[in-house]
């Protein structure tokens, strides 16, 4: 369709005057194409404007267009904002490379007993979960260390993050989202309580994985009748407290078993009690503390202990909008591209690492219309266009990494973020963003034509969420491109 024009002079006037009409009708812009009825009904449910939304749907490959909407507009993605991050690492870093955990012995070790300290460098592993840190004190033991007289030092001096309130993006500080990122991260930071309903007893057992020492937890819970609608706070859990944790309230047996993932209230002091507590479950013992502090000079190298592969991590990453994990890798960027022995990583040089990668991909103008704030789409502040989203989405698609970046999308109605998606089983492979006013997808979706389309959506609008309905009917309408046989 073309723009309404005034119509041309009469064919007396000298071609110049023709060339000037003709040049206005080419340069004036075109009507914009029409929302697909479904999405435009949902959006209408849900009172949001077709302003709200940012959306381009284009064959993947060929980048022919089938929708482009608000696409030039710089919105907030929320987690969707994790493909850049993710992307850019597999990009610069290959699928198989990982993280290293170097662990340091100083003193002599006699008889099982190391008469000085044990020391741990974090280079920022995102995965340093509660099994692979038993593995690593475990195998410590089996090179002859029972007995540790000095201190084990925990060097977290890889990242340079400024100290801010656990629950400063909103308020909630034991959500483990809100966890911040440390070059020495153990086991997420985070305790998973468990609650059993033992209905012949009249209570639920509570179990806290992992244990940390120092910190008491209640064991049981009192049942009780109600619905389980809010059981969370019905258990009236005292989980922000340090040492003590006490659920004063009762939990609802019509749950069945629940599990509730809490950020450790002391988050500076968590690796410490982890730490101790691990190696005193295994026998060992230790005559000094768990603290912090840089590797001694002189100390030897015992082992390194390796991260699993980059294309793992990304998976935990976008199947799960794993925020922490986000930010960990985002951190890692500079240090991985530069080389090691360079001084600690600061949040300004990974966003400048990441925004060197957008220019070199994209271009000047990308990278100037793009806000990076972090790497893992909590933010406020963070721009992306929808079109510029599709563009890294298609230049994934021809990459070698394709097949790594694409299959740790969560799958619509299987698992991951999109696990209780209303869309078609298995036919869209999307990461999801959803903040208090944004809501996101951006992927792949298998058509029933057999095509294969990059599909981006976003909505910002303080009723975003309740979008929901119009993004599924976009991913429907781009899987019905022909009827399906």
């Amino acid at each position: 369709m073309f723009a309404c024009v005034p119509r041309p002079p009469a064919p007396l006037f000298h071609r110049s005057v023709w060339a000037g009409w003709l040049s206005l009708l080419l340069l004036a812009p075109a009507l914009a194409e029409p929302l697909p009825p479904e999405v435009d009904a949902a959006l209408r449910r849900a009172k949001l404007p077709g302003s709200a939304l940012a959306a381009v749907v284009q064959e993947a490959g060929t980048g022919q267009r089938k929708l482009a909407w608000n696409e030039t507009e710089p919105v907030n993605p929320a987690s969707v904002f994790k493909l850049f991050t993710t992307y850019a690492a597999l990009d610069l870093l290959g699928p198989a490379w990982t993280w290293n955990t170097p662990i340091y012995l100083s003193g002599t070790l006699q008889g099982g007993v190391l008469d000085g300290s044990v020391a741990v460098r974090g280079s920022g592993d995102p995965k340093l979960v509660v099994e692979r840190l038993w593995l690593m004190l475990r195998r410590l033991q089996q090179m002859g260390v029972k007995e540790i007289r000095g201190d084990v030092l925990l060097d977290r001096s890889a990242f340079q993050v400024p100290e801010v309130a656990p629950g400063e993006f909103d308020g909630d500080a034991t959500r483990p989202y809100n966890v911040r990122p440390d070059a020495l991260l153990l086991n997420l930071k985070s305790v998973i309580y468990t609650f059993t309903p033992d209905a012949a007893r009249g209570l639920a057992t509570v179990s806290a994985e992992p244990a940390l020492a120092g910190v008491a937890v209640d064991a049981t819970v009192p049942l009780s009748s109600g619905p389980c609608d809010d059981w969370r706070g019905a258990l009236k859990g005292q989980v922000g407290e340090v040492t003590r944790v006490h659920f004063g309230g009762a939990f609802p047996a019509a749950c069945g078993e629940k599990v509730w993932p809490v950020a450790f209230a002391d988050a500076r002091g968590y690796n410490a009690r982890l730490i101790e507590q691990l190696w005193r479950e295994m026998g060992g013992k230790l005559g000094g503390k768990v603290r912090d502090g840089a590797v001694p000079a002189g100390a030897r190298l015992a082992f390194d202990n390796p991260s699993p592969a980059l294309a793992e991590v990304v998976r935990d990453i976008n199947k799960y909008s794993n925020n922490v994990m986000a930010e960990q890798l985002f951190l890692s960027l500079p240090a991985a591209v530069r080389g090691a022995g360079t001084g600690p990583t600061r949040p300004e040089d990974a966003r400048d690492a990441l925004r060197r990668w957008v220019r070199e991909r994209y271009g000047d103008a990308a990278a100037k219309e793009t806000v990076i704030d972090n790497g893992s789409g909590l933010s406020r502040e963070t721009r992306v266009s929808a079109q510029l989203l599709a563009r890294l989405l298609q230049n994934a698609w021809g990459s070698p990494v394709m097949s790594e970046l694409m299959s740790s999308l969560p799958v619509s109605g299987l698992d991951g973020t999109l696990k209780r998606s209303k869309t078609e089983p298995g036919r869209a492979h999307l990461k999801t963003g959803s903040l208090r006013d944004v809501a996101a997808v951006a992927g792949y979706v298998l058509s029933n034509s057999g095509k294969r389309y990059v599909l981006v959506a976003v909505l910002n609008h303080p009723n975003a969420n309740a979008g929901r309905p119009a993004l599924d009917a976009l991913v429907q309408w781009a899987i019905r491109d022909a009827p399906q046989k």
